[in-house]
């Protein structure tokens, strides 16, 4: 049953509170829908991969139990279909283990999200940035 108008622009109005209110939560949850999605991807791909090498298989099988040159041609849609194929699921796998960013409401900015240790996954030169600033900003 879908949503009838008023619902709808309800959930929008919650929705954009929501974002507003708690900016990181709210990138979480819909990181999470996005993560799901490019990791349902990145195994599409290996799918894919594997159906590849068994065309691949089969072509140089029957090629050289035919000796057909006609069967080559499956063989060489094998090795594309596997090339695409891991393409997909490195680039989607990637996106998916990536860490989590916030956008910050109000600016283009993205920042990365801090870790459960506390650290940023930017790198050493940005918490020794953030480290210079602690001591400048406390008048040491």
């Amino acid at each position: 049953m879908p949503l009838s108008d008023e619902e709808q622009r309800l959930l929008e109005q919650m929705e954009r509170a929501l974002a507003a209110d708690d900016p990181k939560f709210a990138s979480t949850l819909r990181g999470s829908r996005l993560r799901s999605r490019n990791r349902r991807r990145a195994m599409l791909g290996v799918v894919g991969f594997v159906v590849g090498i068994a065309m691949l298989m089969t072509g140089v099988i029957l090629v050289g139990s035919q000796g057909s040159g006609a069967l080559t041609v499956v063989s060489v849609a094998g090795f594309v279909v596997m090339l695409a194929s891991a393409y997909v699921a490195l680039t989607y796998w990637r996106r998916a283990s990536a860490p989590d960013e916030v956008v910050r409401p109000g600016s283009d900015k993205v920042t990365p999200m801090r870790t459960s240790s506390g650290r940023s996954s930017s790198g050493f030169m940005d918490r020794l940035e953030e480290r210079w600033r602690r001591r400048r900003d406390s008048g040491l």
